[in-house]
């Protein structure tokens, strides 16, 4: 009979042991520490979605959509993809179709409306001088390479351009070190090293295309300051952007962005942009980044820049004879 106990006796322990990890919350098992005794964040994080940069501007102060909305909003984005079918103008070369886009296909669980979230509009504020600029660069596109994208140079999507979804690529592997993070990016195949041991920023005379980045811990969030900004850079590169794109960067940008792990499958980003010459106030954006065990990343070695450049450029002057010679 001993045996049998001590068999039914283990059986209990083992069911006991299955139903208590069958009852660990998502929020427990968020509380993973790193061997350092950090929270967790690593892994792959996707934030692909449907859900606009800015708030459209006729939905005014509505915040969220109802369920019915969101359901409405992804049938109708489906059906714009399905009849993506146009075909190129005679002498045009056409662009990608929705076969390579990766854009998403929801909008967040969240239901808001925007990814900003403060000002309350959902709409980024701004300056004229800025969007002037935008503007200039936008027409003299095709003159000098100075003034196209710096993604499109194959150069960088900055900060924090380079969490702003875009079009396909987008996913961020987070790995965590003894008094580092370091965030990957899949667009560009480039990657923030973040100290965490309470270093200072450079001096002001230290300019780099990604900022300077210091990070600290506030609980079980991760907070992340950077500067150092050179003014060739923009702050969103991404046709998503809207009429982001193209805005510069200057040297009194400060990016403030918080990383908390919200559950197993959840991570929570928010980012404060705040630069006096190019905003009249600072902007927030807020959503969450999905957890993808079984995503790849591959090399994004963005060569297309390479051949796009110079053909970009050299149809252009190409156009500027063929006008010419026809007045």
């Amino acid at each position: 009979m001993r045996p049998r106990s001590f068999g039914s006796l283990t059986a209990l322990a083992l069911a006991a042991a299955l139903a208590f990890a069958a009852h660990l919350t998502a929020q427990d098992q968020a509380l993973a520490r790193t061997p350092d005794g950090k929270p967790d964040l690593q892994g792959v994080w996707t934030n692909a979605t449907l859900t606009p940069l800015e708030r459209p501007a006729a939905l005014g102060t509505k915040a969220f959509l109802t369920e019915a909305e969101v359901a409405q909003f992804e049938q109708q984005a489906a059906a714009r993809r399905e009849a993506d079918t146009t075909p190129s103008r005679p002498g045009d070369v056409g662009n990608y179709n929705q076969f390579w886009m990766d854009s998403g296909t929801r909008v967040l669980g969240t239901r808001q409306t925007s990814l900003v979230v403060d000002p309350p509009n959902g709409r980024i504020p701004v300056r004229p001088e800025a969007e002037a600029r935008r503007d200039l660069y936008l027409k003299h596109n095709t003159d000098s390479p100075e003034f196209m994208s710096v993604w499109d140079r194959c150069i960088t999507r900055g900060t924090p351009g380079g969490m702003i979804p875009a079009g396909y690529n987008n996913a961020y592997q987070i790995i965590q070190a003894p008094g580092y993070v370091v965030i990957h990016y899949e667009m560009i195949h480039e990657a923030r090293i973040i100290p965490l041991d309470g270093r200072p920023h450079p001096p002001k005379s230290v300019a780099l295309w990604l900022g300077d980045s210091r990070g600290r811990w506030e609980g079980q969030t991760l907070v992340v300051e950077t500067t150092n900004f050179t003014e060739k850079g923009w702050v969103a590169t991404s046709g998503y952007s809207g009429r982001l794109k193209g805005i510069p960067q200057t040297r009194d940008a400060r990016v403030v962005e918080r990383f908390t792990r919200v559950d197993a499958n959840t991570l929570k980003y928010d980012v404060t942009v705040t630069d006096p010459t190019v905003f009249t106030q600072p902007w927030t954006m807020s959503y969450p980044l999905s957890k993808e065990d079984d995503y790849r990343i591959y090399e994004y070695a963005c060569h297309e820049g390479n051949h796009a450049v110079p053909n970009i450029l050299r149809g252009a002057r190409l156009q500027e004879k063929t006008t010419a010679s026809r007045e």
